[in-house]
Order: structure tokens, then sequence, then C-alpha cells
């Protein structure tokens, strides 16, 4: 297939910025970043759009400046969604199989359908359906049921419900930019489709993503999305607490977070100091890295605490055979890792975005961006289905043409038909 003309633009909107992605499929199927943008978040708090004017003001900029780096218009995206609210459910699924007992897709759409008639908490709605393993009769443990034969099939199914308001607030922001949303997705299944491997899902993996306002978490074991949650706060409460403790900016905490700051204070040189400008002629302020460290580490602690509670309340805490997968903006601190693995036991490694990018767009690949990254290629691959099922389609009805006369040739058979009649009847005629 070739290089597809059609661009998609992908957009993270987070609680401290905007990211904005445009691109699409080369001829060797391979990812083209075409435009980024970039822009402070405004009216997110948590992760949820709360105030529709300023939110709007940082999408369209963010927008703005991918369109400007190829030179064309975003129509429609694909847009992470998430917030505090959102819950995991657990919903079981049995349908009987038709009387040629082989399992269709039909029979699986039927079953997705089915699990998904439950009552819901007003104002809440269902963004993502994932299936455990199938069972057809007494046979467990299956990937795909299309196929196999048997009387009866059933399921658990995992439900990510959260807010429609979620998703209500996000069309507004695009709507006034004349940009159409296609497809919302929970935030870390964006992330884990380009961060990690089939293997590691298999064996059971806990994605987790420390941004700047929230922290989010996903489990994956035998190849299927298990759990999903949220802790309701990030790198945002740690730039706090640096401002607190030194007393001094808050643009200031945040740089000394990026430049200098570590997750354990331990590890932290104790005769490094760095020097913060005085405000409106007070004297600078020096501060130690140690001390630094001890700050972040308290509160990474903190984090690290609250996640482990949720993988322990969601009953897989001894099914994570692979470990940890770190990423989002706190997964560049130093030693960060090395804490995790000392408070949890587990196994931690940096998640990296799996994309073999080019030229200027190379410093995309970063924890920082996996999330709008993952939308991009889930949006790719889509489009690429799409694609080939219109392909199939078309050749199918092509075939099915080629194979019924045409008009002149069913014409010609009746002429050939009558004329054969004709000679019958002289020929029944003259033997009477």
């Amino acid at each position: 297939m070739g290089k597809s003309e059609k661009i998609i633009a992908a957009v993270d909107v987070g609680t401290t910025k905007v990211v904005v992605v445009a691109g699409r499929k080369n001829e060797d199927g391979k990812v083209e970043i075409l435009g980024y943008g970039k822009a402070r978040s405004m009216g997110v708090k948590r992760g949820v759009v709360l105030n529709i004017d300023e939110a709007f003001s940082a999408i369209h900029e963010a927008i703005r400046q991918a369109e400007d780096a190829f030179g064309g218009d975003i129509e429609e995206v694909y847009v992470n969604i998430v917030g505090q609210q959102l819950k995991t459910v657990t919903r079981h699924g049995e349908r009987y199989i038709s009387e040629s007992r082989l399992v269709s897709e039909e029979d699986v759409e039927a079953l997705f359908k089915q699990v998904k008639q439950l009552d819901l908490p007003d104002g809440y709605k269902i963004y993502h359906t994932s299936p455990q393993l199938f069972t057809i009769d007494h046979e467990v443990g299956i990937p795909n049921p299309v196929g196999m034969t048997g009387e009866k099939m059933e399921a658990d199914f995992k439900l990510l419900v959260a807010p429609q308001q979620y998703e209500d607030n996000l069309k507004l922001c695009f709507e006034r930019a004349g940009i159409s949303i296609c497809k919302t997705m929970i935030d870390p299944i964006a992330s884990s489709e380009i961060l990690l491997s089939e293997d590691e899902k298999e064996a059971g993996v806990v994605l987790l993503d420390i941004g700047g306002g929230t922290s989010k978490m996903a489990i994956y074991h035998d190849g299927v999305l298990c759990y999903s949650s949220l802790i309701p706060f990030g790198g945002n409460v740690i730039t706090h607490d640096i401002k607190e403790g030194c007393s001094i900016l808050v643009r200031q905490a945040e740089s000394l977070k990026v430049q200098f700051g570590q997750a354990m204070g331990d590890f932290a040189p104790e005769d490094k100091v760095v020097t913060i400008p005085g405000i409106s002629g007070w004297e600078p302020k020096e501060i130690s890295f140690k001390s630094l460290a001890f700050i972040i580490q308290a509160r990474m602690e903190e984090i690290i605490e609250a996640f482990f509670y949720q993988l322990d309340k969601s009953g897989y805490m001894d099914k994570v055979g692979a470990g940890i997968v770190l990423t989002g903006g706190s997964a560049l601190m130093p030693n960060l890792s090395q804490l995790i693995k000392y408070q949890t036991g587990l196994d931690v490694r940096k998640g990296i975005p799996r994309l073999k990018l080019e030229g200027q767009w190379k410093e995309l690949e970063d924890p920082r961006n996996a999330t709008v990254l993952g939308l991009l290629r889930s949006a790719l691959n889509e489009a690429e289905e799409e694609q080939a099922k219109e392909y199939s389609l078309k050749k199918k009805k092509k075939k099915t043409r080629s194979t019924q006369p045409g008009f002149f040739s069913q014409m010609k058979k009746e002429v050939t038909r009558q004329v054969t009649l004709f000679f019958e009847d002289e020929q029944d005629t003259e033997m009477y």
C-alpha cells in the first residue's frame, strides 16, 4: 500500500501542557511526523477540562503550530481522556452459539453489546471495553474464539467508565476551532500502544505514568488490559513542595526540579548548591542539592505509596511478572526508578516511545510524548485497517459483478434462447 495522503492528528490535553502531533504512514509503513505543536495548558485540572475558554486558547495555539509546520489544516483529531473519576468495572457475559455451533464475528459483537447494557451512574459513559480470555464450553483461556465450535461462549470484560462531561467539554473546545473529534482514548491505553511490548503484556506489567497533574496506571496480564486507575496528583505537587520548602517562586521551583532535582536524597552530592536570584532586591538564596532531593523524595514516596495501594487493590499484585514501566515527565528524574524498585520490590524500566523518528523529530522520542505518539500510532493503524476493509469490500463487489452477466450478455443469451425455442417448435410441428 502506498503512502497515505490523509494526515491524522493526535492531541494530548494534559494538566501542564497541550501537545499536538500530525502525521501519516509512509511507503514502508513507518510513522512519518509532519507537524508538532505545544502550548502551556490552561483551564485543565487533574486532566479534566474545566474552563472551556482557557482550554480552547491553549489547544488552538498548539494546533496552529502543528499546522504551520506542514502548511495544511487539521480537521479531525484523536484525543486522550483522563480524570479522577475514571473507574474499572468487571462484567461477565455469556452467549449460546447458533445451530451451526461455529463462533462467528457476529457472535462476539453480540457479546460485546450485551455486556455494555449495564446500569451506569447518571452522566457516565463507557469509554473502553476490554474482553479478558474467552471460554467455549469448558475450554478456557481462549484469546480469539472466532472459528471455534461449541454451544456456549463466556468472557469477563473490563469496562472503563468515566463522566460523559469529560468528552463533552473536549468537544466544545475543538468545535470552536472548527475541528471534530474522531475518537477519544483513555490516556494509559494510548501510552501502552507505544511503550509496552506484547511479551510484557502477556507476562504481566504495570504502566505507571507520573504526569504534571495526575499519575495514571494500567495493568496488563495475559495480553489484555485488566485494570486502570488514576492518582490525583503528580509532578505539580512536587513543584509546590519545593516552592514552600525553599520559599521561592513557582517558576523557580519548577526550574530547580527539572534541572537539578533527583528522587533520592542519599545519592545527592553534599557539596553542591544552586543560587536562586532574590525577588525585588532581596538577597539571593542558596539551596543545596541534597536538601532539594530530600524534598522531592518525600513527595515521591507518597505518590509511590498511593500507586502501590491501587496495585494491591486491583488484585494483580502477584501477576506482574515483567514489573513496572515508568513514563511521563517525572520518568526523566534521576534515581526515580531505583526509588520505586526499593519501595515496591518490583523491577522498573523507563518507558521510551518505540518509534524510530528522523531529523528534527528525533527529540520527540521522550516519555513526555508517550501519550500523544501512542494516540497517533493507534489512529494511523485504525485508518489503515479501514482502508484495507474498504479495499476488500470493493474487490468483493467487483468480483461479484464480474460473475454476473451484463446487459448485452443477457440480451444475447435471451435472443439465442428464443431462436432455439423457434427451431424446436418448427421441429415439433413437422413431427405431428
